[in-house]
């Protein structure tokens, strides 16, 4: 049955972000709260060293003129001075503009002349040079502070020397981060997040001191989280899925192992041991492809054991979930391969996970349920920037796979026309930055949040989303297809899948433009006679399109008539953050895609 939680948390929230993270200070001064890799080794600090560096981090923000809301822009990628320097600029009462690495140097320049930042915290010369190529349109900005580039010690300065300036603001003025954290009221701004749009100028989504303490607060009232966990922590802090997990940690007290470097997330989950990590879907397809071809390039025993082991996994987890009894011969089966395979699995990442929790997209049911075979508890959440990242989550004590979980205590849900999900509650944004009659569009006068996404809500207040409002399309013969639903469909049944895009508005039949995964598809290469063969030269095989082609007659088996694949082509390359064909949140830019490909796509309906 669901969890019940007292709503009555929201009338005794901390008053701000800033506030909050000092009380944290002080509650937990000696535990560890962060740890980060320096040279070959991991590096720790605790609350009070963490406290020290952002108080004078902020006063140096406060000496370079910050006012209350003014904006301070962050262009770098997720580590621990990101995190310090976020914390600095709340407590020095600003407002934080994110931004993407990733993100190329005219949408920087627009993201932080549209914010008016005056100070921006840069992560290297690559990322200056940004800023640099475009200062004729930054006027607002007086200065830049870096983590790893050189300084000029003019416009450009250190993040040493923005600490230095704040222990001489200090000096005259003792008392003052306690006193301006206690300033800032709690609709006052705390962050401008940029969203990634797939058409147009990027918006900038205005949230509160509040959502954020609304969000840490809805985790640790509901037990989740507690001080004894161990986060691991890799995801965009640009984005707000890596912002409301350093919420949850202000409000629960664990302590975060920060690293963003996205190609050493399975090497450092064996390293760190954490207790929980929020990722993409796109993390688990990887992790699940990758286990899984693994077993199929060892082949023989090995390989029969593994598949066995799921057969009897998947079974048993099964008739657990139904509330039915484990018949004992089973259950000695399970016992041994938990011994001889599952263990091995979890191993993989730490051996010490509670859960994991996915965001930002879909996660495939099948892909879920094969994880918790193993014993990994994968809980699904969903959100958007516009509600600062946290709008549903599945508990690890009342999870249902396929669901999203129910709405986070203190807030609302309901259904509108076309069941479109509308949500309401202390986490909602203030609006679209400088763009009223967006914000006019996406909240109603009564305060809902128009998502965009349709979706169906169970007895217990579980929701199901079943597609997004403007993605659905409709055949020619009348027939309505969620595209995201087939997608995710396909990667469970393809562990070499790296997309799968799905396409038919108006047409008669259903088409598909399908990239394998680059990493999985070097191990196929090795095992097939093609080793130092060029991604393009595997892909084009016919040995690899005959297989393909069975993974989608698989996928189509499990289809009604109308939706299945007739026609597909298989492209030459992955898509990629760089090329624009994906979010640095790792969606794909459907228009984008269907943009660059229509002539491939063309060719499939000729």
């Amino acid at each position: 049955m669901p969890v019940n939680t007292d709503a009555s948390f929201v009338d005794h929230l901390s008053p701000n972000m800033a506030v909050q993270f000092l009380d944290r200070v002080a509650q937990s001064s000696d535990r560890e709260a962060f740890r980060f890799p320096r040279g070959g080794d991991w590096e720790s600090v605790t609350w009070k060293q963490a406290g020290d560096k952002v108080a004078r981090l902020a006063a140096g923000l406060l000496s370079l003129g910050i006012e209350p809301e003014q904006r301070v822009g962050i262009v770098a990628g997720t580590r621990y001075e990101w995190i310090i320097a976020d914390l600095a600029v709340m407590c020095a009462a600003g407002a934080t503009t994110t931004v993407y690495p990733s993100t190329n140097g005219e949408d920087t320049a627009y993201i932080l002349s549209d914010s008016e930042s005056r100070v921006v915290f840069v992560e290297d010369d690559e990322q200056l040079a940004k800023l640099t190529e475009h200062k004729a349109e930054l006027p607002h900005i007086a200065k830049v502070v870096t983590f790893d580039g050189k300084a000029d010690g003019d416009w450009v300065i250190t993040l040493d020397a923005l600490a230095e300036l704040g222990d001489a603001y200090l000096a005259e003025h003792p008392d003052i981060i306690e006193q301006t954290a206690k300033s800032i009221a709690p609709d006052a701004l705390a962050t401008l997040i940029y969203t990634s749009g797939t058409t147009g100028r990027p918006k900038g989504v205005r949230l509160r001191h509040k959502s954020w303490v609304y969000e840490g607060a809805a985790i640790e009232v509901q037990h989740i989280l507690g001080e004894d966990d161990l986060q691991f922590l890799w995801l965009p802090m640009a984005h707000s899925f890596g912002k409301v997990l350093l919420s949850a940690q202000l409000a629960c007290g664990f302590a975060t192992a920060i690293d963003g470097r996205v190609d050493k997330i399975v090497e450092n989950l064996g390293v760190v041991k954490p207790t929980f990590m929020g990722a993409a879907p796109r993390i688990f397809e990887k992790a699940h492809g990758r286990i899984v071809t693994m077993q199929q390039a060892e082949g023989g025993l090995k390989e029969k054991l593994f598949n066995q082991a799921f057969e009897v996994g998947l079974k048993v987890d099964k008739l657990v979930r139904e509330g039915k009894s484990v018949p004992l011969t089973l259950k000695l089966q399970h016992a041994l391969f938990d011994r001889l395979v599952f263990s091995k699995v979890r191993d993989r990442f730490g051996g010490r996970v509670r859960f994991f929790i996915s965001g930002a997209a879909a996660l495939n049911q099948e892909i879920a349920e094969w994880f918790h075979a193993a014993g990994i508890v994968i809980l699904e959440g969903y959100g958007l920037t516009e509600c600062s990242a946290g709008g549903f989550v599945n508990h690890p004590d009342d999870y249902k796979f396929g669901t999203v979980g129910p709405a986070l205590p203190g807030s609302e849900v309901k259904l509108g026309e076309g069941d479109e999900i509308l949500i309401r509650g202390p986490h909602i944004m203030d609006g679209y930055h400088n763009m009223p009659e967006e914000t006019a569009k996406t909240l109603t006068e009564d305060g809902w949040l128009r998502t965009g996404d349709k979706g169906s809500l169970d007895a217990d207040g579980f929701l199901t989303i079943t597609g997004r409002i403007k993605d659905l399309f409709k055949t020619s013969g009348g027939k309505y297809i969620a595209p995201s639903a087939i997608e995710a469909k396909f990667k469970a049944v393809c562990p070499y899948a790296s997309q799968f895009m799905v396409f038919g508005n108006e047409k008669n039949y259903v088409v598909a433009l399908i990239t394998l995964d680059v990493d999985a598809m070097d191990g196929w290469a090795s095992e097939n006679g093609m080793a130092g063969s060029s991604y393009a030269d595997i892909v084009n095989s016919d040995k690899v399109k005959t297989m393909v082609a069975g993974y989608v007659d698989d996928l189509n088996s499990k289809l009604n008539r109308w939706e299945t694949i007739k026609k597909w082509v298989l492209l030459d390359h992955d898509l990629t953050i760089e090329s624009g064909e994906l979010t640095p949140s790792m969606k794909v830019k459907r228009n984008v895609v269907e943009d660059n490909h229509k002539e491939q796509l063309a060719a499939l309906y000729a």
